[in-house]
């Protein structure tokens, strides 16, 4: 068995909670063995999965690799010390606030001999095959890919760019590397409202 810890209790954490305690038969899952999760919040036991203490994750011999779930300014900190300890790192998307730090990472990653993978589980729903499918061959002309969600801690989420990175995600992988030409930001306190308007190009133009 592969020991594993999960490290925050968001909604990906609780999900990846979830699916350790109860593998899918016949999954890679089944020979992944839960030894509890990691919260800065103090819960006890969720879904008879027990909470311990970083410093415990990262001493244990037994758990072999970490599912990053936090928020995404603490994601470079928390990988950074679960490869110091020689564990494998699966991190939700996106893995740290630079491009810079990712390279780091990656190579920190490599000269400890373990596994760094970023996962962007949205690339992999049924919806987003579909959508992959459907403009495979095509040019695209012009489009606008608007998404909306509630106002996010800067503190903890990065710069809102980062809250939407996901979704920019998906542009890139259907069209290929893009170039920003121009981006705005409207912030209205009062209502707690804030939008970015970014305007991409691809390499053809």
């Amino acid at each position: 068995m592969f020991g594993t810890v999960v490290v925050g209790v968001g909604i990906a954490g609780l999900a990846r909670i979830r699916d350790l305690m109860n593998p899918m038969p016949s999954s890679p899952s089944e020979h992944l063995k839960l030894f509890g999760f990691v919260s800065r919040r103090s819960f006890g036991n969720i879904n008879e999965a027990k909470q311990i203490s970083l410093e415990d994750a990262l001493r244990n011999k037994d758990i072999h690799a970490a599912f990053i779930s936090t928020e995404n300014r603490s994601h470079e900190e928390t990988i950074r010390m679960f490869l110091e300890a020689g564990k494998h790192v699966l991190v939700e998307y996106p893995m740290a606030l630079s491009a810079k730090a990712a390279h780091e990472l990656w190579k920190m990653a490599e000269q400890k001999g373990k596994v760094l993978h970023v996962e962007h589980i949205e690339l992999l729903t049924e919806e987003y095959k579909q959508l992959k499918k459907e403009v495979a061959g095509k040019d695209l002309v012009k489009g606008t890919l608007h998404f909306t969600g509630s106002v996010l801690d800067e503190n903890k989420s990065g710069f809102p760019a980062f809250s939407g990175i996901a979704r920019l995600t998906w542009l890139i992988d259907l069209f290929g590397d893009l170039t920003v030409t121009s981006a705005t930001r409207e912030k209205q306190k009062d209502k707690n409202y804030s939008r970015m308007t970014v305007h991409f190009q691809t390499a053809n133009k």
